[in-house]
């Protein structure tokens, strides 16, 4: 190392990275425990994931069931299921985000959702 020639100090960038790794792991877990709505039908179909897009609730008003219409039922689950999966991103985009412009940059690091 060249004394004063602004060499980074190894020591200091693996704690930094190890900072950020522990950092991201906690956010990642928080995401996992977080749960998020999405809803259809003017709520008559709602779905609940968690942060992480792990589908945990669904939930259906008996007024969305017509036994002569499962299509129309089936279209609302499947709106109601995006919408929770869209909200679970930006939640993602939310606590992960900032770490991964910490780590360089936010788009192209492997393992990032996003």
């Amino acid at each position: 190392m060249i004394p004063g020639g602004g060499q980074p100090n190894m020591q200091q960038l693996l704690q930094q990275a190890q900072k950020m790794q522990q950092d991201l792991a906690n956010a990642q877990e928080e995401l996992a425990r977080t749960e998020v709505e999405g809803q259809a039908g003017g709520g008559l179909v709602k779905a609940t994931v968690t942060g992480s897009g792990e589908l945990r609730a669904l939930a259906i008003d008996p007024k969305a069931v017509d036994p002569e219409d499962t299509e129309t039922l089936a279209d609302l689950i499947v709106a109601a299921v995006q919408a929770a999966n869209e909200n679970a991103q930006a939640l993602q985009q939310q606590k992960l985000g900032p770490l991964a412009q910490g780590l360089g940059g936010g788009s192209g690091i492997p393992g990032l959702p996003f």
